[in-house]
């Protein structure tokens, strides 16, 4: 038993080694990218900003008469030279240095490296390839590494101790008290043994070990596999650098005593099939330890993979019904996410067979997902064993019966925000039914306030006064602590340094005289939907549809892909008929959701270019678009919430390259108004729904509905193109 443990334990210390010289090689070809980008800094920071570190105590006048204009160019002189420098001591070259090391810590720790997959060079190859090793080592290289840690330190512990159990003379010629200590020893080695042999500890260090130790791949292949999955190669930089994002914004600026909680909820992933970033895993503990919550994560954070890894935690701790609910966009989406990510059995629980499909899950257990028109029509399990009044949440040690659900999910949980709907009934007796209740949404606030606190009603009423009593007075800090047991969100910018670049630009068109005429009927006939797509009623003489083609026309040159959003069917085949073939869509609200699907995994298959065109309601939800780099808008949209995500589809983790918005605008239009109107509204989303922060402050601002809206600037260009009549909202 005693050769077996040592066995084990060369086995564990083998991986350990072959892991340090893993992650040596990434941080040897991460400093030079790092150092780069931190002189770069460096170079811009005027030498002025010495004296802040030092509080004014520093005297500058030598180091600007020698020339030195910048913290960069005094951080690579160093103390030797400055001390060459007439009128510069011993003492203020070494505060000076010590001051321009302060400031190059704190940017480098800031900077972020990006892969830049168009312009590889050998820096950046060699960083690439260091990291494919530990990425193709998959998921199972954190458990193996946590065993193998756990176990040197147990048994080169244990071992020694059990020595003199090696032989019967040995054991009689030590002592009463070293003869106890080794059976004891002894008995605990059987028991790290046995422990490992049921976990498959042995075969997977094995397993792992042969990735760690194989022939590196080729850089064509290492850069191939890295377009696949960078969003695995950042997050493996991030922990083997140190670069990760900073713990409070990852955390969600979560109260200390709630994160530190959450950071100590167990995390079983032996069936997930990926890596979890940081961030992610928080807000999987978050899932579990707070029960009943709302994850708001900005889109493009994997809200879904987050879900996924709180159920695979709950399947390995032995529950087996789940249930996912959500819009019929994303259904066959969550089916395949799950099925790619986790050993969990997905049902898809939806269609002419729906019933059918439940009554099997209810037998045989797995996830089931289904939507939320569906939901009224399954039937609730447990009617008989549970008082029909009992409409609460179960209380603390209660598990649920059989075929019901350990932990429900909801996706794009604002479809419920009103609880007097059919759905929202519906949804309410399951969410009673689950021990675990996970509601997630990218926008926990389009227009009231009220819409979150319903949602967090439902999950933790005891929260509701305190919410209830939030004003603008208070703010977003307030908020944030208020609703923390029960909310978190993270933006892309705090948790995303490796994201690339989002360009936006307005793109301002003059309307043609052919646009001019087609929009002054639209406001003649007080029609706000017409008006809004008039810039395309002429489609010869279109000047936003001219600026269209020269996009999707650069973009071509440059082998890039398209998706062109727009609210309007008959604007999209306005502008299909003008690209011509190959154009791949549009998706629509009618086009059924594994269609949809099929016509999106089509655009993103072909190589180079492509266009896609897509109804922004659409393909705003649901959908990852991260093959497109160029994001085209046809018109501004009444919600904000809409253009959010629709470019958060293509602007997302695993996205390599920049992403260009190009929102088409006409001067002196209803585009022009719009924007006018909705830029109060627009800056206290972000002010507050965006940042986790929301407040019933100034609903003028925020609570401007769409016929507001539409009938405010109908009767503005009434009045400025000398045109009136009653205002027609709709259609």
């Amino acid at each position: 038993m005693l050769d077996a443990a040592m066995s084990l334990l060369d086995s564990a210390q083998r991986l350990l080694d072959d892991h340090d010289r893993a992650v040596t090689a990434i941080r040897d070809a991460f400093r030079p990218l790092q150092r780069e980008l931190t002189g770069a800094e460096l170079a811009a920071i005027p030498v002025s900003r010495l004296k802040e570190v030092t509080a004014g105590r520093l005297r500058l006048g030598a180091l600007e008469q020698a020339g030195f204009t910048s913290v960069g160019e005094v951080y690579e002189a160093g103390r030797h030279a400055l001390r060459q420098l007439p009128g510069v001591g011993g003492h203020t070259a070494d505060q000076t240095v010590a001051a321009a090391t302060r400031i190059a810590e704190a940017v480098g720790e800031t900077v972020s490296v990006r892969i830049d997959i168009d312009r590889p060079e050998p820096r950046t190859t060699a960083l690439v390839t260091a990291l494919h090793r530990l990425v193709e080592a998959g998921p199972g290289l954190r458990r193996a590494h946590d065993s193998a840690e756990r176990l040197t330190t147990e048994l080169r512990a244990l071992l020694p101790e059990a020595e003199p159990a090696r032989g019967r003379l040995r054991m009689a010629l030590a002592g009463r008290e070293r003869r106890e200590r080794a059976l004891g020893a002894v008995g605990r080695i059987r028991q790290r043994l046995d422990e490992a042999a049921d976990a498959d500890v042995p075969l997977l260090l094995a397993q792992i070990s042969v990735d760690l130790l194989r022939e590196p791949a080729s850089d064509v292949e290492c850069w191939v596999d890295f377009e696949l999955r960078s969003a695995e190669y950042y997050s493996v930089l991030a922990e083997t650098t140190g670069s990760a994002p900073d713990v409070a914004a990852s955390e969600g600026f979560m109260p200390s005593e709630i994160a530190g909680r959450v950071r100590a909820q167990e995390l079983d992933d032996t069936r997930l099939r990926v890596s979890l970033r940081g961030y992610q895993s928080f807000g999987a503990r978050f899932a579990l330890s707070q029960r009943r919550v709302i994850i708001g994560d900005e889109m493009g954070l994997g809200k879904t993979v987050q879900a996924i890894a709180a159920l695979a935690h709950l399947a390995a701790c032995g529950g087996t019904h789940f249930m996912v609910v959500c819009p019929s966009s994303v259904l066959i989406n969550w089916t395949r996410e799950i099925r790619a990510r986790s050993t969990l059995r997905a049902v898809p629980v939806h269609g002419p067979e729906r019933r059918e499909a439940f009554t099997e899950w209810r037998e045989r257990g797995g996830v089931a997902v289904t939507t939320f028109d569906s939901l009224h029509t399954l039937p609730l399990a447990g009617d008989a064993e549970r008082s029909a009044g009992d409409v609460g949440p179960l209380p603390g040690g209660v598990g649920p019966l059989p075929g019901e659900p350990r932990m429900l999910v909801v996706d794009e949980a604002h479809y419920v925000k009103n609880p007097d709907t059919r759905r929202s009934r519906a949804l309410s007796g399951w969410t009673a039914r689950a021990e675990h209740v996970l509601f997630m949404t990218g926008t926990p606030m389009e227009n009231r306030v009220a819409e979150f606190r319903s949602l967090v009603q439902r999950l933790q009423p005891e929260l509701a006064p305190a919410v209830e009593g939030i004003d603008a007075v208070a703010g977003s800090h307030a908020f944030r602590r208020a609703v923390a047991p029960a909310y978190l969100r993270r933006n892309q910018q705090d948790v995303l340094a490796e994201l690339p670049a989002l360009v936006q630009v307005d793109e301002w068109e003059e309307l043609s005289a052919g646009d001019l005429a087609a929009y002054r009927e639209a406001v003649a006939s007080a029609h706000f939907m017409r008006m809004r797509r008039a810039a395309y009623a002429r489609p010869e003489t279109s000047a936003k549809l001219g600026r269209l083609r020269e996009l999707v026309t650069e973009a071509a040159e440059n082998e890039l892909k398209v998706v062109v959003f727009s609210y309007f069917q008959d604007v999209l085949a306005t502008v299909r008929k003008a690209l011509g073939e190959g154009v791949f869509g549009p998706l629509s609200g009618s086009v059924p959701a594994a269609r949809r699907q099929g016509i999106v995994d089509r655009f993103t298959a072909v190589p180079g270019h492509a266009v896609l065109l897509s109804q922004i309601q659409a393909g705003g939800i649901g959908l990852n678009l991260q093959a497109a780099s160029v994001v085209i808008l046809c018109e501004p949209q009444v919600k904000p919430t809409l253009e959010h995500q629709a470019v958060a589809r293509a602007h997302r983790m695993g996205q390599v390259r920049p992403v260009q918005v190009h929102r088409l605008l006409a001067v002196d239009s209803v585009d022009q108004r719009l924007l006018d109107i909705l830029a109060d509204k627009n800056r206290l989303f972000d002010a507050y729904a965006r940042r986790s922060a929301l407040a019933d402050a100034t609903p003028d601002a925020i609570d401007v509905s769409d016929r507001d809206i539409a009938r405010r600037i109908v009767e503005e260009e009434q009045v400025r193109v000398g045109v009136g009549v009653r205002v027609r909202t709709e259609g």
